[in-house]
């Protein structure tokens, strides 16, 4: 019964029933307590977790193979990683769940470096990765969109023969997608001999985050047709896709559709992707209307999401509102301070732009940087503006110094208004060539051969005037560059991008 309620994640009931049970004299064995342990990680109960833990000490389980791998899941799950791994190592012998519940905890707390590393020592210690490692493993590649290490691990999952399975598949659509290889998701999706909602959701998912909103549908049709059931996965996937396509009326059908049809009750991520599409869109008081009457409470990622439209819609006025709400819920979030005070320097407000640092400064609010990274044989390269401790610093200078003035004979013309600060034009067009994607690109474009597409990642959103910028060096350079900011890619080609600038 414990297990049985843990297993449909009625956790609660049986923590409740555990206890029942050590009251009426009864003792655990190791699939009590293993199944009591996944139910504190339900709940991320670490207290709990911890009592649990001087229990299985007491009846002497602390080195049982199955308890043990429960336990470092229930640290992990819950947010301690540390101590996870401190259990882990005190086993006297390892298992491949042991190394998987590792690795998946390295992966759900954003050690994602870390994952690779316990995977090399997995297979040194003689262990064979199974279904569950490279659904790890491979999504960590995802995130760190380190694509060569992740084709290294597709090509290890075929000769596992995990590629039958569809977590893998899944996984392997979204680790391409979020490299920049869409075709090579649509490969692992159409080869694919089985398949489920998720997986159709990622691949849903994949063509949404490449800007393909109407492929992205095209596939939400087909899905039905397979008579495959839609759920919230689902049509989060097809919200984003409409909202970065500007299909807003599409978007709030399949919103109606999703509670009308489907039944499915919205969470806040799909209230937040129609906030997304009606400002977008450029319908700001009817995206405010919605946050303030939905049924579910607002948070401040939603309240940030309106406020981004505010800037890109130039509404100071409204903006001021909304930052209040973000910062009232969320005061150490640098994003709304900076939205709201590149709101004021757009204006030339340069007095109410001194004021919102210097509120910065009194809540000691720092600013996250930009940084951008890209993946050159096997090995990551990172740079940040005013950074000049990355490679080829002084050479990467002078030919973005050369290659600005190639693309100024091409009709480039640096958008200085885009630099939020109060300097003199020239201060600002260095400021601007020296962007972390520009630096990233220029380091790309000296150390690949002509012709390689250019793969770029970055943290934050790309500025206009890069984004301008980039489409003439895709043009003048004869290269596909791609782009991944915070929300999606960007594909240039031609002097081109994908998203048609809407952003």
């Amino acid at each position: 019964m414990v297990t049985g309620l843990t297993q449909f994640e009625f956790n609660e009931e049986g923590q409740g029933l555990f206890s029942e049970m050590h009251e009426l004299g009864f003792l655990p064995d190791e699939y009590t307590l293993g199944s009591v342990l996944r139910g504190c990680a339900g709940l991320r109960t670490l207290c709990a977790g911890r009592q649990v833990h001087a229990y299985v000490i007491k009846c002497g389980f602390e080195f049982n193979l199955v308890v043990g791998s429960s336990l470092a899941h229930m640290y992990m799950k819950s947010g301690s990683l540390v101590e996870g791994e401190k259990v882990i190592t005190s086993m006297p012998i390892r298992s491949v769940v042991a190394w998987n519940t590792i690795i998946a905890g390295k992966a759900q707390n954003g050690h994602l470096e870390g994952v690779l590393d316990q995977y090399n020592l997995m297979k040194i210690a003689g262990f064979r990765p199974d279904k569950v490692t490279f659904v790890s493993v491979i999504s960590s590649c995802a995130e760190l969109a380190t694509l060569g290490q992740g084709q290294q691990i597709h090509a290890e999952a075929i000769k596992a023969g995990a590629c039958t399975v569809v977590a893998v598949i899944s996984s392997l659509i979204s680790m391409y997608s979020r490299c920049g290889c869409l075709e090579d998701s649509l490969k692992a999706f159409m080869e694919s001999e089985v398949g489920d909602a998720v997986m159709w959701s990622s691949m849903i998912s994949a063509y949404g985050f490449h800007g393909r909103g109407e492929d992205a549908i095209k596939l939400f049709e087909e899905m039905k047709q397979e008579e495959l059931e839609a759920n919230d996965v689902t049509f989060l996937s097809l919200l984003y896709a409409c909202s970065h396509c500007g299909l807003k009326d599409k978007g709030l059908g399949f919103f109606n559709s999703m509670i009308e049809k489907y039944g499915l009750h919205p969470k806040l991520e799909h209230y937040t992707c129609v906030v997304d599409l009606l400002g977008r869109s450029g319908c700001l008081e009817e995206a405010e209307a919605m946050i303030r009457s939905m049924p579910v409470k607002a948070d401040a990622i939603i309240w940030k999401t309106l406020l981004s439209a505010c800037k890109i819609h130039k509404n100071a006025d409204m903006a001021r509102r909304i930052a209040d709400e973000v910062i009232r819920q969320d005061p150490q979030d640098s994003a709304s301070y900076v939205l709201l005070s590149n709101i004021h320097a757009l204006a030339r407000r340069w007095h109410d732009v001194s004021e919102m640092r210097k509120m910065m400064r009194d809540r000691k609010v720092k600013k996250e940087p930009g940084i951008s990274w890209l993946e050159i044989k096997n090995q990551v390269h990172q740079f940040c503006i005013g950074d000049k401790s990355y490679p080829q610093s002084r050479e990467i200078d002078l030919y973005l110094k050369e290659l600005t003035s190639e693309l100024k004979l091409h009709g480039y013309v640096p958008d200085i208004g885009s630099v939020l600060h109060d300097m003199d034009n020239e201060e600002k067009e260095y400021n601007l060539a020296h962007h972390s994607e520009k630096l990233a690109i220029a380091f790309a474009l000296m150390n690949t051969p002509e012709g390689a597409p250019v793969r770029v990642m970055k943290n934050l959103r790309v500025c206009t005037d890069c984004h301008v910028a980039i489409k003439y060096i895709s043009l003048i350079k004869n290269r596909e560059i791609i782009v991944r900011d915070a929300s999606r890619f960007h594909h240039f080609k031609d002097g081109k991008c994908s998203c048609g600038d809407y952003w």
